[in-house]
């Protein structure tokens, strides 16, 4: 069974070029991660004036990644040899919460199994969505051996 990699955004996305951006990325992955037993990579939106509606996707066989601030920050090596011992052992599926203008719930913040941190820099929400995108693409090819990762 695959590994899916999923983002679940706050607020809504206007037609932008990062909006575009992360798709692609999401695409690229989503093509060579397949080979791997890596799926999904979904890019989906959630309201945050209704954030019950994120708490309730966030149970029920979820890794559940909240993006903050004050979370871990990983190499690129590091990031794609941690999704390779998720799907080693058989998780279903890793959702990456990334908070709107006003950032995570704190019960969301409480039920992450992890936290992951960009720097300690506050990002604007738009540009960590097409961020994560690019560094799970990057993850991918990483563990495919293809050589846009030149570390």
């Amino acid at each position: 069974m695959a590994l899916a990699l999923d983002i679940l955004a706050g607020g809504r996305a206007k037609a932008a070029p990062e909006t575009e951006l992360a798709h692609a990325y999401l695409q690229r992955a989503r093509d060579t991660g397949r080979a791997l037993g890596l799926a999904s990579f979904v890019l989906s939106e959630w309201d945050e004036r209704k954030p019950e509606r994120l708490i309730d996707a966030c149970v029920g066989g979820v890794l559940l990644v909240a993006l903050d601030e004050r979370g871990a920050s990983f190499t690129g090596e590091a990031f794609a040899k941690q999704i390779a011992r998720w799907r080693d052992v058989g998780e279903p599926r890793a959702l990456f919460v990334i908070g709107g203008p006003d950032g995570l719930p704190d019960e969301v913040k409480r039920r992450a199994q992890m936290t992951l941190a960009f720097g300690t820099q506050t990002w604007p929400h738009l540009l960590v969505r097409t961020m994560l995108a690019e560094q799970l693409f990057r993850a991918v090819t990483i563990l495919s051996g293809h050589p846009y990762h030149r570390a």
